[in-house]
């Protein structure tokens, strides 16, 4: 059989295959009878009548499409109205809605580096941070995780503008970023703050307002914050808070804005929706973060390795990445789905079982998970 372009494919597939680190796609039904400690769904609002209603009457009224980037057509009064909604709720002057959480990070971190500019990055930001350094023109320096001295260090070294770049809470471990020495160090030093506040909103700060409003970050002048709407607010999309002269320029230099299709009109209805039902019922966040203790402590007890949770996600190690996928399927066989994360995905190089709370599980639904996963886990 003659050689074709794409032959080194299958070296790398197969090195992947001995390394147990393959990943796979898995359709799951529109009504799965598995309890679901896997999903993002904090508030457990992207089945919720009012949500679901949003997306649909958005798209009757809009369309199924938003039919162009956002400079064109893309563009609604739904919208302006969500970022609007979304600034006022989170204490920002102005909002940019876009068509991921991913392509709010990238936007925000290539805009505000440009070239001759410092970015100082965490060790543990998410993927889409870590490709926004490497797209922006500023020069990158990542400093170890969750370490304001270290910042300090970096931005003390540099000649121009610079920006420290961060997760507010971290995917991984879900544990919070110290916020508020960040934001010392970077004023210090005269640079400028990005948050990620992706697993924050909807769970942290008063009412769900998110990591930077409950350290007292909201609306000041140096700090620019990224939300995801997939998360919290059960549906898709992501958007960038912060000062109004900082959301002009991304509508004038941000390429994932510029030559991206907008957001669809039914996600953003979704959206907006969640956000009026979270600011009529708070305590949604509050209950997230009272599941994800209440399962941190009883795995624990159980004699379990699980970090303790800042937010909603709780992160519960395994022996090795094969053991890892074991305990995983192991799992879904009795009926609980959670997460996997395993190398490369994960800075620390340790594979863990990722579990995240949701304000809508019943303490039975809790006591059930957990009863799962010790049963499963590896001996």
């Amino acid at each position: 059989m003659a050689a074709t372009p794409f032959d080194w494919i299958d070296a790398q597939a197969a090195r992947r295959r001995a390394a147990g680190l393959v990943r796979t796609l898995r359709p799951r039904p529109a009504d799965s009878p598995l309890l679901d400690l896997a999903s993002n769904d904090y508030l457990g609002l992207t089945r919720h009548p009012e949500v679901v209603a949003g997306a649909a009457d958005a798209a009757h009224r809009w369309g199924a499409g938003s039919t162009g980037s956002r400079l064109v057509t893309g563009s609604t009064a739904l919208h302006a109205e969500l970022e609007a909604e979304l600034a006022a709720f989170c204490g920002f002057e102005a909002a940019l809605v876009l068509s991921s959480g991913y392509a709010a990070n990238l936007a925000a971190v290539t805009t505000l580096a440009p070239h001759g500019s410092l970015i100082v990055s965490d060790a543990g930001n998410h993927a889409s941070l870590i490709d926004g350094c490497r797209l922006a023109r500023g020069t990158t320096q990542v400093v170890p995780h969750a370490d304001p001295d270290a910042v300090h260090k970096a931005l003390a070294t540099r000649t121009g503008d610079a920006v420290v770049v961060s997760d507010s809470v971290f995917s991984v471990d879900g544990d919070a970023a110290p916020l508020t020495e960040l934001a010392a160090v970077c004023r210090r030093n005269g640079a400028g703050l990005l948050l990620d506040d992706a697993h924050g909103l909807g769970v942290l700060g008063t009412g769900g307002r998110g990591a930077p409003h409950a350290a007292g970050l909201s609306g000041a002048d140096d700090v620019v914050v990224t939300v995801t709407l997939s998360k919290s607010l059960g549906s898709q999309g992501g958007a960038v808070l912060g000062p109004a002269r900082v959301i002009d320029h991304l509508v004038n230099a941000a390429r994932t804005l510029i030559f991206d299709t907008g957001l669809a009109p039914a996600a953003a209805g979704a959206a907006l929706a969640a956000l009026r039902l979270l600011r009529r019922e708070p305590h949604r966040a509050d209950r997230a973060r009272e599941v994800a203790a209440g399962l941190h402590d009883r795995l624990t007890a159980a004699g379990l390795e699980a970090v303790r949770p800042d937010a909603a996600v709780v992160s519960v190690r395994a022996p090795s990445p094969e053991q890892a996928v074991r305990w995983a399927a192991d799992c879904r066989a009795a009926g609980l789905v959670v997460g996997c994360f395993r190398p490369p995905s994960v800075p620390d190089g340790v594979s863990r079982l990722r579990l995240t709370a949701r304000a809508d599980l019943t303490d039975r639904q809790i006591g059930d998970a957990v009863r799962v996963i010790v049963d499963t886990a590896p001996r």
